[in-house]
């Protein structure tokens, strides 16, 4: 009869360990948390590397449009002759206006944004980024 309640006692399946159920939800979090984290290390990292190459670009372009378009000209003549300056401020308002570099200083201002941001996302997500790292040595150094 023993032999028999062995038997029958097999055809039920096992009872799971308590807490089975939260450390496999535990674990799917964590998973999908690596995941989230590491596009995120990748669009900060082609953030970063966009940022950092572009930005040689834009500054040369934006001092090349400064020094081809006049305005240094007519910063000058408004210092060195202040009553002129007073008298038709608004010519030289709008003078200055005309010329701006607006090409030069988007692409430069674009560039500054970006690379604001970057650090604002980088600082922002900094914990989670480095547990990432970690996480990933550790594991690959396993």
């Amino acid at each position: 009869m023993a032999n028999n309640r062995k038997i029958f006692n097999s055809l039920y399946p096992a009872e799971p360990s308590v807490g089975l159920f939260d450390r496999i939800i535990n674990a799917i979090k964590q998973e999908q948390e690596l995941r989230q984290t590491k596009k995120i290390l990748i669009g900060f990292l082609a953030l970063l590397i966009v940022s950092v190459f572009s930005a040689p670009f834009s500054t040369a372009i934006l001092a090349n449009q400064v020094k081809s378009s006049g305005i240094m000209y007519f910063i000058s003549a408004a210092a060195n002759d202040l009553s002129s300056f007073m008298t038709f401020w608004k010519y030289y308002f709008l003078a200055v206006l005309e010329s701006l570099p607006i090409v030069g200083m988007i692409a430069f201002i674009a560039n500054v944004a970006l690379a604001l941001f970057t650090l604002r996302l980088f600082l922002y997500k900094k914990q989670f980024l480095f547990r990432y790292l970690s996480h990933n040595l550790k594991t690959n150094l396993i």
